[in-house]
């Protein structure tokens, strides 16, 4: 049986998310008794969400951030601690698609491609293309839609900061996002946001393979009032790539 340090913790499904079930399932001070690393949002898609060497982070509509609020409400979130991570430099001339697929051959390498991954890669960046939001109170509106009204796009040039995020296979598609999912802040805690393209040149990474998952779902009555098999696919795939 894994133990708390070993595994992945999620909050919701995804699929809920993009359903538009944005209530608060736990707060942040309960999300981070379970992991020091990963993303998620805030309660009413309130910002984009970096947890990070062990502190919890929002991203503001125009990639400003501030330290969440401990009774801030959760209603998606993947976090875990970096126990047993691999550490490895890549180097080269990578954008959104190349790093992927680097950290796919980083993960296969491992036999990792079935099993789930939590990331930090810091360096100094080219570029970071980034989004966040501002909150849409509502429910059964999808995400699609509420970030169609509150997205906003930045760029951020020659900073250096770290990357964060988690890997989920193809299999577990809904339950969170296949594939890589990556929040970025920088080094002084003051931008970021959800990652839709960057440029990187060098970067150290921290790779933490995980086996195990726990998964709280929303109690009150109302999650069940959602089909979550309805949820797009389409459209998890395009609010993903900003």
């Amino acid at each position: 049986m894994a133990n708390e340090r070993t595994k992945m913790y999620q909050v919701s499904t995804l699929q809920a998310l993009a359903l538009g079930y944005t209530r608060g399932v736990i707060t942040v001070r309960e999300l981070m008794e379970h992991g020091e690393t990963g993303l998620g949002t805030f309660e009413d898609v309130n910002g984009e969400m970096i947890a990070i060497d062990g502190k919890c982070y929002r991203a503001t509509e125009n990639g400003a951030v501030e330290e969440a609020g401990d009774d801030r409400g959760v209603p998606f979130s993947a976090v875990g601690y970096m126990d047993k991570c691999r550490e490895f430099e890549i180097s080269g001339d990578y954008d959104m698609a190349s790093l992927k697929d680097e950290l796919n051959n980083r993960i296969e390498e491992d036999f990792g491609l079935n099993s789930m991954h939590i990331i930090q890669i810091t360096g100094m960046f080219e570029k970071v293309y980034a989004r966040s939001e501002a909150p849409y109170r509502s429910h059964h509106v999808t995400l699609k839609s509420m970030l169609e009204k509150t997205q906003t796009s930045f760029e951020f040039d020659q900073v250096r900061g770290s990357i964060v995020g988690v890997y989920f296979p193809d299999y577990m598609d809904g339950i969170n996002a296949s594939g890589w999912h990556l929040h970025f802040i920088t080094e002084d805690r003051t931008m970021g946001g959800h990652v839709y393209d960057l440029n990187l040149k060098k970067g150290l990474v921290r790779l933490a393979k995980r086996s195990s998952i726990e998964i709280q779902l929303p109690k009150d009555a109302a999650f069940d009032t959602y089909a979550l098999k309805d949820a797009s696919k389409d459209e998890i795939k395009h609010v993903e790539q900003g």
